[in-house]
């Protein structure tokens, strides 16, 4: 626990993640899961990266939207509820929404309750006729929709950001699997997904000249000695990032740069020279392998659509008929 300020003054409790960080910093090989990079200075920081000139995924995606949100917006029914998964900058929603009728709700969700409510209020205010209804919620485990999108006729998921290849593909079936359950009969869902390509534009985009990746990366220790009563002194870790190419994704680690122990969360951690925190993969795909993912979970691809340049990809699937009875956990 992190150590008392006075005799008999209260043990600040810690926050309900605290065992998961902690389990994964004692495994071998050391990790901390993506997700915990978003507090309020986290979510600041990947909003700066995705207008840095190296980083290309937001671009790519931005023009994919502004071209085809006409035909994306066709798949989503009158009425219907639009929950968009990890939304952090309303952004990419605004562009959907724009070109999309009357909708029952937009529910975004997300693990930052700060910039989730922050955005909220921007949007209440600027697109008054539509029902905003924030759910501060770790979107890769079941949560509860609030009830005006339950009774919507039709629910359908927006996922952009190529956010799923953060997940192992394991993780992303079982993300597939939890928004079928969550968006229940008839749903569809609206995926973006950076696609494979040279490894010298890879490894540029996680390597940006002026270092606000390597930053973010770093924010994380920052977060975990705020919240977790942690130890790491930011000076002796670094930020490295690489393409995996046999696993074809990005891999983003945060290396000791010396022998060390750390104190977290009332436990120690040691560092050898060199050793690593893995802090996030991207998987890169094509477009054929997520399909395949997405119909073993029950998804059936309906549209696929790709920048000028085929860097990243807005695929669109809808929910099996098939598979509809399987949804109850």
């Amino acid at each position: 626990m992190v150590a008392l300020a006075r005799k008999n003054s209260p043990v600040p409790a810690l926050p309900a993640y605290a065992d998961e960080v902690l389990a994964s910093l004692q495994a071998a090989p050391k990790w901390v899961a993506a997700k915990f990079f978003y507090d309020a200075v986290g979510s600041e920081l990947f909003e700066r990266i995705t207008e840095l000139p190296e980083y290309y995924p937001t671009r790519c995606e931005m023009q994919i939207l502004h071209d085809h949100a006409g035909d994306i917006a066709k798949l989503i029914p009158a009425g219907a509820a639009l929950v968009e998964f990890g939304s952090g900058s309303s952004k990419k929603a605004r562009i959907l929404l724009a070109a999309t009728g009357a909708l029952a709700c937009y529910v975004p969700v997300d693990i930052s309750a700060e910039m989730l409510e922050q955005e909220a209020v921007a949007l209440r205010r600027d697109m008054p006729q539509l029902k905003v209804l924030p759910v501060a919620a770790d979107f890769c485990k079941p949560f509860d929709l609030p009830r005006e999108a339950e009774n919507a006729p039709a629910r359908v998921g927006f996922f952009p950001g190529s956010t799923i290849g953060n997940f192992e593909p394991h993780e992303a079936a079982t993300f597939l699997h939890n928004a079928a359950r969550i968006l229940g009969k008839g749903a569809v869902l609206i995926i973006g997904a950076d696609l494979v390509k040279p490894a010298e534009i890879l490894n540029a985009a996680y390597n940006d000249a002026a270092g606000v990746t390597a930053r973010f990366n770093l924010n994380l220790l920052t977060r975990l000695n705020r919240e977790l009563g942690a130890n790491f002194r930011l000076e002796t870790f670094e930020h490295h990032a690489f393409f995996n190419r046999e696993r074809s994704r990005i891999e983003m680690h945060l290396a000791s740069l010396k022998r060390q122990k750390v104190r977290i969360a009332g436990e120690t951690i040691e560092f050898r020279a060199g050793e690593t925190i893995h802090t996030e993969n991207s998987y890169k795909y094509s477009i054929e392998l997520l399909g395949a993912l997405a119909r073993g979970t029950g998804w059936q691809p309906l549209a696929a659509w790709t920048d000028p340049k085929n860097y990243f990809s807005m695929q669109a699937f809808m929910l099996s008929n098939s598979k509809t009875a399987d949804l109850t956990p």
